[in-house]
């Protein structure tokens, strides 16, 4: 099939852009800035696809991309915690999710693949999260314009559109363009030989396996469908865990309430408003990570026979990725670095 991608220079896009081209499609690109499309897809050994230069914005471009392909993967959007962006982020996440859902839909493309969040569905209803739960009402920038999106892409389901709509957890994995904020905040946590531990812990998948997913649901007449995209809900012990097996590093857990991480997000939600650097210490990912709950992803396996890898193999990758970037030291790496 022909399949239009948006997104493709994110960690997500670009690891689905791989998938897809393995998978034997023809791949064309909506993308705003084409430089950016060698930085992304070469280390995953992909050869430039076809690209339209546009925003998923502007229904020019979106219209001009989607003519003669017969699928489409939206996976593009804007993650900011600066509250200045807020209106960038509204046009991006929800304007664009309606743009290229609703042409898409219009045109008659099967399927629409629409890469939505589980921040849409925080804070969940019980201890297990499903596909069916019912997107939430967020104060946070960013997950309120993922449940808006989110809103758009389950009223096109309703209409019987075959859109098929995938929640990725915390996603970690080699080979990320961006090296985005939340693992950041993790690494150097566990660079640092300390790392706080608290109730809760964080639905977590592999990039490649998302990818997969994406890429096993790419089918024509099949209708809507929904997916869950964790394969491990990790609790902040057991993250420390697997970093020790991986490297036989020694790590010192220091126990924090909930309450306090959840605290000192609201603080760096306020330091961000003076142009504060705090990375991913805001109020919306301490959240995440202090009340996540496990999910259900049994579908994606049961349905389209994509396994999810164990935690510690996507560490292991994702530290010799960091390595060889020059983003982590042998030091840190302990065992795992001879």
């Amino acid at each position: 099939m022909r399949v239009l991608l948006t997104g493709s220079t994110g960690m997500v896009g670009a690891h689905t852009a791989a998938a897809l081209h393995r998978a034997g499609h023809d791949l064309r690109l909506l993308v705003r800035n084409a430089d950016r499309i060698a930085r992304a897809l070469d280390p995953l050994g992909l050869p430039a696809p076809e690209h339209v230069t546009g925003d998923v914005t502007e229904a020019a471009a979106v219209e001009r991309a989607l003519d003669g392909c017969d699928a489409v993967v939206h996976a593009a959007a804007l993650l900011s915690f600066d509250r200045r962006r807020e209106a960038d982020m509204q046009r991006t996440n929800v304007e664009g999710a309606r743009l290229v859902l609703g042409t898409a839909a219009r045109l008659g493309l099967d399927p629409i693949l629409y890469v939505s969040s589980l921040a849409a569905l925080f804070p969940p209803a019980g201890d297990v999260l499903t596909a069916d739960e019912a997107v939430k009402n967020p104060r946070d920038l960013y997950t309120r314009s993922k449940a808006a999106a989110e809103r758009l892409a389950r009223d096109l389901q309703a209409e019987g559109a075959p859109v098929v709509i995938t929640y990725p957890g915390a996603v970690l994995g080699p080979d990320d363009p961006t090296f985005n904020d939340g693992v950041r905040l993790i690494f150097d946590c566990l660079k640092a030989g300390v790392y706080p531990v608290t109730r809760g812990g964080v639905p977590t998948v592999d990039v490649r396996d998302v990818a997969a997913v994406h890429a096993a649901a790419l089918k024509p007449g099949r209708g809507p469908r929904r997916y869950l995209l964790a394969g491990d809900f990790v609790t902040h012990s057991e993250l420390i865990e697997a970093y020790v097996r991986v490297t036989g590093r020694r790590v010192r857990k220091v126990p924090t309430p909930g309450w306090l991480l959840r605290g000192a997000g609201r603080v760096g939600d306020a330091l961000r408003r003076f142009g504060v650097d705090v990375g991913a210490l805001t109020h919306e990912a301490m959240q995440m990570a202090t009340l996540g709950v496990r999910c259900d992803s049994s579908p994606a396996t049961r349905e389209l026979g994509v396994e999810f890898r164990p935690l510690d193999d996507t560490l292991r990758d994702v530290l010799l990725w960091l390595q060889q970037h020059g983003l982590a030291e042998r030091r840190h790496l302990g065992t795992l670095a001879t």
